[in-house]
This record gives C-alpha cells, sequence and structure tokens, in this order.
C-alpha cells in the first residue's frame, strides 16, 4: 500500500516559493476577515466602490477563506516585485502603462503557487491557489501574514521593497505557525494623499473609486469629462501615489527584473491601438482587466490620450480624429470628438 507522504515544512514551501520569485512568504490564519468584511460593507454604502465587482462583488464569499476550501487552517501568502525601471518616452502620442501592468507577473507567480498547492494535494491536504482572484481579499491575508502594512493609499507597503509588489496566496487545510502583522511604517506622511490628481483618496486608506483614475480606465461607459485632462497620458493604471510615497520611491528598482512573463511594455503609440484588431489588442494587452473583454474601451482611453498629447501642429491628427469622430461606436464617436475640441483648445493656448 502506498503511503501518503507527509506535508513539506514551511521552510521547504518558503525555500521554493523564493526560488521560484517571491521576496517575501508569511503564514496568516485561515478565519473569516471580519475587519475587511466591514470595510467592504462600508465603502459600497458610501459609493466608493462605483461599478467595481471583484471581492466587493461579494464580501462574504471573499472575506471567508473556508468558502473556497472547507475546512481551512492557514494562508500561505507571497509577495512578488512587479517594478520595472522607466523607458524614454517614445515621440508621438504614447500612452503610458502603469508599473504593474507592463509585464504579466501573475502567470508565474500562480504556476509556482499551483506547484506548492499539488504537492499538499499529495500529502492528503486541500489546498486552492490564487492570484489576482475575487475569491479572497489578498492585502487583508497579505497583511495579517506579516508581509507588509497598509498604507495611506490602500496600497501594501513591503518593509524593504515598497508597494510595487503583487500578491498570491495558498489557502490550505495543513496547518502552518502564523506571523505578526507589521506595524503601520506611515508616520505622519500624507504625501499620497496631497498628490492624487483627483483627490481620490478621501481619508487614509479610504479610495473613491469614483475618482480613482486606475478604476477609471478600467470602467466601461463614458469617461467622465472632469478627469480626461487630469487622465494625461495614461492608458492603463496610474503610479501617481505609488511615485510619491518616499518608502516606495527610496526602494524603487531593488527588484526590477526579476520573474515575470512578457508584457505590452510602459509605452504604447495610442494610434496603433485605434488601429489594431481586436485580436491584435487582447494578445498585446490580455493580461489587463479589460471589460467584456472588449478592447473599444483601450480605444477610448487612448482616444483621451491622444487629445492631451497629440501635436496639434500636426495636420494629419486632424484627419485621423475626424475618421474616429464619424465612427458607428457612440463611445469612440464621442470621445474622438472630445479629443479634436481637447486638441483645438491646446492649439489656442500654444500647448504642446
Amino acid at each position: 500500500m502506498r503511503r501518503t507522504p507527509p506535508p513539506p515544512t514551511f521552510e521547504e514551501i518558503r525555500a521554493r516559493l523564493m526560488a521560484d520569485g517571491a521576496v517575501r512568504v508569511g503564514v496568516a490564519p485561515a478565519d473569516i476577515l471580519h475587519r475587511a468584511r466591514r470595510a467592504l460593507h462600508e465603502r459600497r454604502r458610501a459609493g466608493y466602490v462605483d461599478s467595481m465587482q471583484f471581492t466587493w462583488r461579494n464580501p462574504e464569499r471573499s472575506t471567508d477563506p473556508s468558502a473556497t476550501v472547507d475546512g481551512a487552517r492557514s494562508i500561505i501568502v507571497v509577495a512578488h516585485p512587479c517594478d520595472s525601471p522607466d523607458e524614454p518616452r517614445p515621440d508621438g502620442a504614447s500612452a503610458r502603462v502603469a508599473r504593474y501592468a507592463r509585464q504579466d507577473h501573475h502567470t508565474p507567480m500562480r504556476e509556482s503557487l499551483r506547484a506548492v498547492a499539488r504537492t499538499l494535494r499529495t500529502s492528503g491536504h486541500r489546498a486552492v491557489a490564487l492570484s489576482d482572484d475575487n475569491a479572497l481579499v489578498d492585502r487583508e491575508v497579505a497583511h495579517l501574514a506579516g508581509i507588509g502594512w497598509f498604507g495611506r493609499n490602500a496600497n501594501l507597503l513591503v518593509p524593504g521593497l515598497g508597494s510595487h509588489v503583487v500578491l498570491g496566496s495558498i489557502i490550505t487545510t495543513a496547518e502552518y505557525a502564523t506571523d505578526t502583522p507589521v506595524p503601520d511604517g506611515c508616520g505622519s506622511c500624507t504625501r499620497c494623499i496631497d498628490e492624487c490628481p483627483t483627490g481620490a483618496i478621501v481619508s487614509p486608506g479610504v479610495i473613491d473609486a469614483r475618482r480613482c483614475l486606475a478604476w477609471i480606465l478600467q470602467r466601461p461607459g463614458v469617461i467622465p469629462i472632469e478627469f480626461r485632462v487630469a487622465i494625461a497620458d495614461r492608458i492603463y493604471g496610474c503610479d501617481d501615489c505609488q511615485d510619491s510615497c518616499p518608502p516606495t520611491i527610496r526602494l524603487s528598482g531593488r527588484h526590477s527584473g526579476r520573474v515575470a512573463a512578457p508584457g505590452p511594455g510602459q509605452w504604447i503609440d495610442a494610434w496603433e491601438v485605434l488601429d489594431a484588431t481586436d485580436d491584435e489588442l487582447l494578445t498585446r494587452c490580455g493580461q489587463w482587466y479589460i471589460h467584456a473583454r472588449d478592447p473599444r474601451w483601450l480605444r477610448r482611453n487612448a482616444l483621451v490620450v491622444i487629445g492631451n498629447t497629440a501635436d496639434p501642429a500636426d495636420s494629419t491628427v486632424w484627419q485621423r480624429l475626424d475618421a474616429h469622430r464619424l465612427s458607428n461606436d457612440p463611445i469612440i464617436a464621442e470621445h474622438a470628438d472630445w479629443a479634436w475640441q481637447r486638441l483645438a483648445d491646446r492649439g489656442t493656448v500654444g500647448e504642446t
């Protein structure tokens, strides 16, 4: 009769995950996340969630690890760096991608976590690996696992690394000693709040998604006019609250170049986004959250970037925009019309 092997020790798990690119590994208890559950409900009631789904969709599920793994006892949590060095800005209407989205950090991390989960299952335990998943509030369990503290921008700040990290977890019935949460390290600093371009950080650790550019660029529908100039050259994500954070600034680049899969990079030509086919855009940017997998939202964002950054003195810009103003897609036509008027305004006041 074949004997079931013992589960790996935490030291063995940690060594394997670190060899795969993790910079922090900790353990949180698989208890109900009461603090996170209250916060999810409070922010939904306040309207701060807007139309976001993810862990907000079902707080009772995303704050109960046992809803994913019956009888769960431990949550193994990892942090992988997602920093990347800045690249020179190309000429033309170049659209900027936030650091965490320039490469695919989740796929290699997910593969690493799944390999450990398979080992745990071989030992007779249940185990499920999660990364960027609506089944678990990952920042909460990362805090409980001693990975980092909550910054005033609601990001997790990892000692010695900053906030440029992605998180993953393994919920398991195997039991491991839990870690101690990291104490707050922000002190009296409010720089992220002060420098948010739209005032989206309404109080320490609380974000109003309706004003957050990272969400505005992801959500479907018309981009509110009052935020279009603030979007500037962004096509996906916003780094301002992290780029203004002293620990993150000081530690930026320390772990760049670690394990990641290819991605779109820092800059995308906004005109190429408009001209590419749906399949081409999904191939290049498919790792991103794109509502209903419909690239029209990327084209909408590209038009705002063009309005904010294209050269009003270039006659071809006006011709190309005119074609999109006649689009049968009302979203594209409306944002192209705004970009046309924005260029006209910029040309009048001599902006470039």
